[in-house]
């Protein structure tokens, strides 16, 4: 479902960004991206969706990340920034989720099903009429999910889902995530969420995949954690 094979990615000022990742999900699989600030977690997500030069070679959902490929891939593959205020910009929340599917040149009825219905499964249904302006910061990144997720991608690229959310709105996101069937990858610092939505972690380490296993051995290593610059989720009683 996605494939990433020895991907690196150097910036203009010299910075590497990541370098040699490889990496494979399979379908419906769910994977946390884990690293420090600096590690790579960001630059990985932006090359993914081809906003980012790279070199190396990406395959989403059967198309292959190149240039004359990227408004294919774009529909495969969606992206949650961590900032909503980046993702919202339409006077309306039900104009936000419609502008990718206007885009695709679906018909008014199906733009109108696929909005309605995402915002309603998201619970969000009566901010349709509202400005982001107005929202709280966990109403934005529910309607900033419902742009990615009305589009039907195969795969969920999330980058720092929990970022400014209170505990009840990072719990329903939980809920919402755990049901979701497509593949994700989530980039986090918060182990503990990372935890209980994605059964696989992934490591990063100033641009290198470190660590690849099972969220529940690999999130409590201590050991393997400290040598990736992150501090693993310590074990009570």
């Amino acid at each position: 479902m996605l494939t990433v094979e020895h991907l690196s990615l150097t910036y203009e000022d010299g910075t590497v960004g990541l370098e040699n990742v490889s990496f494979s999900l399979t379908q419906g699989e769910t994977c946390a991206l884990i690293g420090a600030n600096g590690a790579g977690k960001t630059s990985l997500m932006m090359a993914l969706v081809g906003i980012a030069d790279f070199r190396g070679r990406i395959v989403a959902g059967g198309v292959e990340s190149e240039k004359q490929n990227l408004p294919l891939l774009r529909q495969r593959v969606g992206l949650v920034f961590q900032n909503p205020d980046d993702q919202l910009f339409m006077p309306t929340i039900f104009q936000d989720v419609a502008f990718g599917l206007q885009n695709m040149g679906l018909p008014d009825d199906e733009v109108r099903r696929r909005t309605e219905g995402t915002l309603e499964r998201l619970g969000i249904l009566h901010l349709k009429d509202r400005s982001s302006l107005r929202l709280s910061g966990g109403e934005k990144r529910m309607a900033a999910l419902a742009t990615v997720l009305a589009m039907e991608p195969e795969v969920v690229l999330l980058d720092e889902p929990t970022a400014f959310l209170d505990p009840k709105a990072r719990r329903r996101l939980i809920g919402v995530l755990k049901g979701l069937e497509q593949t994700m990858l989530v980039a986090t610092h918060d182990l503990p969420f990372a935890l209980e939505v994605c059964k696989r972690s992934i490591v990063l380490t100033e641009g290198r995949a470190f660590a690849d296993g099972l969220s529940e051995e690999l999130l409590f290593d201590e050991e393997k954690m400290d040598q990736g610059g992150v501090e693993a989720i310590r074990r009570y009683g």
